[in-house]
C-alpha cells in the first residue's frame, strides 16, 4: 500500500484511509525502536533537508532521529546561519538546495501555506509540513492519535478536550480534522477570547468555557501551550488567572470523579496550562507522545519516500 499524495501538507485534505496507513506503519517502526539494534536501511540513498525557518526542538530532533534510523543523509539548514539572513528568498535557498539533488524537505515556517508554496512549485521533491504558522502541525496530529490509540483503543467514537489556546495552536487545527475523520467526538474548552468564534460551525466542534464539565465529559484531554508569541494583544488578564480557570491540576481531576488521560504537544508551561503534578503523573501520556514522534515520522518519511521494502 501507498500514500495518496506525495507531499504531506496537512490533515484537512487527507484522507482517512492515508492517516490509517500512516497509524499502522508507524506501529511496525515503533516495534523497531525497541531492538538492540535501531537503525533500518529504508531510506538508505535518500536525502532530506531539515529546513527550520522557526525555532524549534522538539520536532527537528525527532525528525533528524527519525531520518538516522531509517538510514537517509541528512542536511539540517536554520535560518540564522544561511543566506536568508542576507535576503535571500525561500524559493531561491530551496532552489539553492535541490541543486544538490535532494529527495525530500521537512519544513517548519512562520508563515502559513509556506510548504504549500514550496510544493507547487517543486513538484517532485517530496515536501513534509513540520508546522507552518497558525495553519498546520500534521505530523504531530499523527503522533497524538497514535498516542490516544496506544493507551485507549481506537479513536471511533472516543470524547476528545483540546484545552487552551485553539485560537493560534496549529497542533489544534491538526488534531480536530484528523480525530474527526477517524470518528472521534471533539470539544474545545477555553477562554472565549482564545477559541474561535467560527468553530462550532466551520469545524463542526462543541465549545464548552467550563473547563470542569469539559473534563468530566471527555475521555482524553489534549492541553495546549499558551502561545504568547503570536498573541498580538491581550486576551486574558494574567497566566495566574489563567491557571485558576484553566489550568490542569491535581485538585480539578480528583474533583471530576473519573480518570481521563492527559496529553501535551510541548513545550509545557508548568505552572500555567498544567501543574507539574499533574504532567508527572500516571494518567499523563506526555512522554510516550515525544517517544511516538519518532516513530510516527519514521513512518511519515518512509511511505513518502516511496521505498518498497526495508
Amino acid at each position: 500500500m501507498q500514500l495518496s499524495t506525495k507531499h504531506l501538507l496537512g490533515i484537512k485534505d487527507l484522507p482517512a484511509s492515508d492517516i490509517s496507513l500512516i497509524l499502522s506503519t508507524a506501529q511496525q517502526f515503533k516495534e523497531v525502536l525497541q531492538r538492540p539494534i535501531k537503525k533500518v536501511p529504508s531510506l538508505r540513498d535518500v536525502t532530506v533537508v531539515n529546513l527550520f525557518y522557526e525555532n524549534s526542538t522538539r520536532t527537528r530532533i525527532s525528525f533528524e532521529l527519525a531520518e538516522k534510523r531509517l538510514s537517509a543523509d541528512t542536511i539540517n539548514f536554520t535560518t540564522s546561519s544561511s543566506s536568508v539572513s542576507k535576503g535571500e528568498t525561500l524559493l531561491d535557498t530551496v532552489h539553492n538546495i535541490l541543486s544538490m539533488k535532494v529527495d525530500m524537505v521537512v519544513m517548519r515556517h512562520s508563515a502559513s501555506g509556506a510548504p504549500h508554496f514550496l510544493a507547487k512549485h517543486l513538484p517532485h521533491t517530496a515536501i513534509i509540513n513540520a508546522g507552518d504558522g497558525i495553519n498546520e502541525h500534521p505530523t504531530q496530529a499523527l503522533l497524538d492519535a497514535f498516542s490516544i490509540e496506544e493507551k485507549i483503543g481506537t479513536l471511533e467514537g472516543k470524547k476528545i478536550v483540546l484545552v487552551g489556546d485553539i485560537m493560534h495552536s496549529r497542533v489544534a487545527l491538526s488534531n480536530i480534522y484528523l480525530l474527526k475523520k477517524m470518528g472521534a467526538e471533539v470539544m474545545l474548552s477555553g477562554p472565549p477570547t482564545l477559541i474561535p468564534n467560527y468553530a462550532k460551525e466551520a469545524l463542526g466542534v462543541q465549545v464548552e468555557y467550563n473547563l470542569a464539565k469539559a473534563l468530566k465529559w471527555c475521555d482524553v484531554a489534549n492541553v495546549l501551550r499558551i502561545q504568547l508569541e503570536r498573541q498580538q494583544q491581550v486576551l486574558f488578564s494574567s497566566l495566574r488567572e489563567y491557571n485558576l480557570a484553566y489550568g490542569i491540576s491535581s485538585k480539578l481531576l480528583a474533583s471530576i470523579n473519573k480518570e481521563i488521560v492527559i496529553m501535551h504537544p510541548g513545550p509545557i508551561n508548568r505552572g500555567v496550562e498544567i501543574d507539574s503534578e499533574v504532567a508527572d503523573s500516571h494518567q499523563s501520556i506526555i512522554l510516550q507522545q515525544v517517544e511516538n514522534g519518532v516513530a510516527v515520522r519514521m513512518a511519515v518519511l518512509y511511505l513518502l519516500s516511496g521505498k518498497k521494502g526495508e
